[in-house]
């Protein structure tokens, strides 16, 4: 069986949202004539003065930063959503459109615009996850909020117009689709085991070993067997919990850690500032009680065999499914073998 895994196309089940990945091991046995790239040693001042994020600089809306030293959040001020939208539905023949109410901000990593996440200290990434924990609790508080998605695009090959250490909250009247698929899937399990499903998993890829990157005593982070992304991760807890709002102290510290020691391994596998898409996978706000839902952070990355060389969703990806070459088990046995020493750093030293 363990044949198939390695050398045959197979289908493999995303288990959090009943969704197939096919994948193709044997094609990396092709062989790359891709680019050969030096190390990205590229110095960003630590301020800018033309940066919409640094402190005390004035925005594009004409809007004026603190001075902040620490986490700095604000409301996004060209926002996806806003709280004034209606929630008026439209319907014509076969087409129809609902309002959709919402509150969409930026979070600040660091008032230092040379930083990313695995440059900076834990104390500092500390302060992040303090603050992602303040705003979820006070933006659920809000009567037409039902979710609230934590996440970062990091890298200009994600969108990201400003390399500033940053991410984004968008919290919503409506619950989005990926979020419902794992909430139909999570609850289900729960119902019929009474265990979350994520806790089971985690107990089966502990076992197994061959996809764990890193663990502490709170938090593991691995290769999902079902990934799509070349080098996706996912960090699960070790606790059955639903949300950030439920985290200890003691688990606060240890998420903290965990994004940096994985973050710096992001770094060192080209030697550049890893591009990605993070989000937070927690329940929906609506009141439900969700006991199935299981804590989960996931790093979408695309870079697969340079600092630029991207996999796209093309062709059969876009109108089939997603298919991947590159194993989980290959990825995870390529980043487990990196330093946990950031490339800067070994070679200042």
């Amino acid at each position: 069986m363990k044949t198939m895994l390695t050398e045959v196309p197979h289908r493999r089940l995303n288990i959090l949202t009943g969704d197939y990945i096919l994948v193709s091991p044997h094609r990396t046995k092709r062989p790359w004539q891709g680019k050969m790239e030096k190390p990205d040693m590229e110095v960003r001042p630590s301020y800018d003065p033309t940066c919409y994020l640094c402190p005390g600089n004035t925005r594009s809306s004409g809007a004026v930063n603190d001075d902040y030293k620490s986490v700095f959040t604000f409301k996004n001020d060209f926002g996806a959503l806003i709280e004034e939208s209606g929630t008026e539905t439209w319907e014509e023949g076969l087409l129809k459109a609902e309002g959709e109410r919402g509150i969409c901000k930026v979070i600040c990593f660091h008032p230092d615009h040379s930083l990313t996440m695995p440059e900076m200290e834990i104390s500092d990434l500390l302060k992040v996850v303090n603050r992602w924990q303040e705003e979820f609790i006070a933006l659920q508080q809000l009567d037409f909020i039902h979710n609230v998605q934590i996440f970062e695009n990091k890298g200009s090959i994600m969108g990201c117009s400003n390399p500033h250490p940053h991410g984004q909250i968008w919290a919503q009247s409506s619950i989005p689709q990926e979020i419902q698929k794992r909430t139909d899937r999570m609850e289900a399990y729960y119902a019929e085991n009474g265990r979350s499903i994520l806790g089971d998993y985690l107990a089966q890829e502990l076992d197994a070993e061959e996809r764990i990157l890193l663990e502490n005593d709170h938090f593991v982070a691995l290769v999902p067997f079902w990934a799509v992304w070349p080098y996706e991760t996912m960090i699960i807890a070790r606790r059955h919990f639903r949300s950030i709002e439920e985290m200890r102290a003691e688990e606060k510290a240890a998420f903290a850690q965990i994004l940096k020691e994985l973050t710096i391994r992001y770094d060192n596998l080209f030697e550049t500032s890893f591009p990605y898409s993070a989000g937070m996978q927690q329940r929906p706000v609506d009141g439900g009680d969700y006991p199935g839902w299981h804590f989960h952070y996931a790093f979408y990355p695309p870079l697969l065999r340079s600092a630029t060389v991207k996999k796209f969703m093309v062709g059969y990806e876009m109108f089939a499914n997603p298919q991947r070459d590159i194993s989980a088990e290959q990825a995870a046995e390529k980043l487990r073998s990196l330093s946990g020493i950031h490339y800067k750093e070994r070679r200042e030293g």
